[in-house]
């Protein structure tokens, strides 16, 4: 027998009311193992707590940006995860509100307030310098400390460095400003120390991360600069390599997070944004992408500890820029290098 047509709209609307209970999120975040290490150990846990729904979108930082200038009036994300420099550029054109105060946050490292009360770090890798430590034994050479050790003639046709258009490369070229008596706003003494000191010892100005792991391997490089889980990465397959923070300290990359500035802003995205800060995801976010906690109270075990930036001492030695002038200067940078460093 047919059920009235009340029976049926009622059922109808209790569908409907049961869809609208469980509140969707969308993260956007990188893809990769990163995408694989959110859906099966962190994501799940949350919409146990909280009954939610997230929705995870993969791309990589650029992508992610791209999206939200594109849905500038109508943003589908609620929450983004991407580089450090990228999440300046999001905070720069209004994309991310200001994150909900929690207790969770008194507890972060000061490194982790990257823009003010628009967003926060989320992890940490180090750029600093890696060497062979087997072949450095068989030379009777003394392991790295200093960027300086860059310029050591020894070294000519050893070093390997990334690019500019790398993070890495970046950060050496930011640092040997420094170094020279320059900065992030005043960068000419650092591709002089580039082109005349830092170059000639270079073999090759390598962004491929295969590639750099290959001329390690077969010899050719013995010293270099990389980020700390890289090398880890490396080391974990068995090759003789260190990490080294070098003495005047190594420059910081980070995973950034911030709420997407919206109409309404869903409480869900506040909690899951703190949620990400708790010692048992930075716990895993350590473990499975050698991401540096950027929660002062994690207590990671010492194999894990071994791979990324940890503690209030490796914390310390860590150095961030200011993104909105490299942002401001990158494609200008980047001819220079192209026509005078890599030349």
């Amino acid at each position: 027998m047919r059920k009235p047509l009340s029976f049926a709209l009622t059922a109808v609307c209790i569908a409907i009311s049961g869809a609208a209970a469980a509140q969707d999120l969308y993260l956007a975040a990188y893809g990769g193992s990163t995408e694989t290490l959110f859906k099966e150990k962190i994501i799940p846990e949350f919409e146990k707590q909280t009954g939610a729904r997230v929705t995870y979108v993969a791309g990589n930082s650029t992508d992610t940006l791209a999206k939200l200038q594109a849905e500038r009036n109508n943003p589908q994300f609620d929450v983004i995860i991407v580089d450090d420099a990228p999440m300046q550029q999001a905070v720069q054109f209004g994309f991310c509100a200001d994150f909900q105060p929690a207790p969770i946050y008194d507890d972060l490292y000061p490194l982790a307030r990257i823009a003010d009360t628009k967003a926060l770090a989320l992890g940490v890798i180090g750029t600093g310098l890696f060497y062979n430590t087997e072949y450095f034994a068989k030379k009777n050479w003394p392991a790295p400390t200093s960027w300086e050790d860059l310029t050591d003639e020894k070294y000519k046709d050893k070093l390997v460095i990334p690019p500019i258009t790398n993070g890495y490369g970046l950060h050496t070229l930011i640092k040997f400003a420094e170094l020279r008596g320059g900065s992030v706003n005043d960068i000419e003494p650092g591709f002089k120390a580039m082109i005349d000191e830092v170059g000639p010892n270079v073999l090759a100005w390598e962004p491929s991360p295969g590639k750099m792991t290959e001329l390690f391997q077969n010899g050719d490089g013995v010293i270099g600069v990389w980020g700390s889980g890289r090398v880890q990465a490396l080391k974990d397959t068995g090759f003789p390599v260190e990490f080294v923070y070098p003495k005047e300290g190594a420059l910081a990359l980070f995973t950034a997070v911030c709420t997407v500035q919206k109409a309404e802003i869903k409480e869900l995205s506040h909690k899951f944004m703190q949620y990400l800060y708790t010692p048992k995801v930075q716990a895993i976010l350590a473990d499975g992408q050698a991401w540096g906690p950027m929660n002062s109270k994690v207590e990671l075990a010492p194999e894990v500890a071994a791979k990324v930036p940890y503690g209030p001492e490796q914390i310390g030695k860590l150095q961030s820029i200011d993104n909105a002038v490299v942002n401001a200067n990158r494609a200008d940078w980047t001819n220079r290098w192209n026509r005078t460093v890599e030349r």
